[in-house]
C-alpha cells in the first residue's frame, strides 16, 4: 500500500449560496474572495484536484463543485457518479439549506450507496461573530450526522477553520477503506473464491 498512487473522487452538494465554491477555493488555493468578488452561480460543475500524502501513499483528490440551483439537481447525478466521498454543505445562517441536506442524503443512498458522506456547515465565522445569526444548532446538525453515519465539520472559508481537516480526513478514510477492501479480496483469493461473490467470500 505504501508508495501507491490513489485517485479519489469527491463531490460537493448543497443549495445555492451555501459557499461550496468558497470551500473548494480555500482548500485548493488557500484563498477567500467572498468579500471582494461578486457572487457567481456555478453552472453544472467545476473541477479541481489536489494531492496529499497519507501513510506513504499519494492520494489525489478529484474535487467536483456542483451547482446548487434546483434546476441542475438531475445533472448533479452525473458528477457524483462513482464518488468515494460527498461533502453535503449547508449555511449555518440558513435553516432551509440545512433542511435540504436530507434530500441529498436520499439521492446518494438511492444512486451511490457506497459513497461516504461528510456534512459541512459553512460560514462559522458569521455565527461566531454574531451568534444571533445562527439558524441551525450544533445539536441538530450532530443529530443529522449521526443519522446518516457522517462526520460533521463547522467550517469557515474566510478563516480556513476545519477546511484542511475535512479534506485530510476524507483522504485518510478512503485510504483506510481501500486497504481493508484489498485485504478482504486477498482472503477471497486464498479461499479460492471470486471477490464479491457469495458463499465464503468475506467481501461479498
Amino acid at each position: 500500500m505504501a508508495g501507491a498512487k490513489i485517485d479519489a473522487k469527491v463531490v460537493l452538494l448543497g443549495s445555492s449560496y451555501v459557499g461550496k465554491t468558497c470551500v473548494v477555493q480555500r482548500y485548493l488555493k488557500n484563498q477567500f474572495t467572498g468579500d471582494t468578488v461578486p457572487y457567481q452561480n456555478t453552472i453544472g460543475a467545476a473541477y479541481g484536484a489536489k494531492s496529499l500524502t497519507i501513510n506513504g501513499s499519494t492520494v489525489i483528490l478529484g474535487i467536483w463543485d456542483t451547482a446548487g440551483s434546483e434546476r441542475y439537481e438531475a445533472m448533479s447525478r452525473i458528477y457524483y457518479r462513482g464518488a468515494k466521498a460527498a461533502i453535503l454543505c449547508f449555511d449555518l445562517t440558513d435553516k432551509s439549506s440545512f433542511d435540504r441536506i436530507r434530500f441529498w442524503i436520499g439521492e446518494l443512498r438511492q444512486h451511490e450507496e457506497n459513497c461516504r458522506i461528510y456534512i459541512c456547515a459553512t460560514k462559522y465565522d458569521l455565527v461566531e461573530e454574531h451568534p444571533e445569526l445562527r439558524a441551525v444548532s450544533k445539536s441538530a446538525a450532530k443529530s443529522l450526522a449521526v443519522d446518516c453515519l457522517a462526520d460533521l465539520y463547522e467550517t469557515s472559508s474566510k478563516t480556513g477553520k476545519d477546511i484542511e481537516r475535512l479534506f485530510t480526513q476524507i483522504a485518510e478514510d478512503y485510504v483506510k477503506a481501500r486497504a481493508e477492501t484489498l485485504e478482504k479480496e486477498k482472503d477471497c483469493i486464498k479461499l479460492g473464491e471470486t471477490p464479491g461473490r457469495k458463499s465464503r467470500c468475506p467481501c461479498r
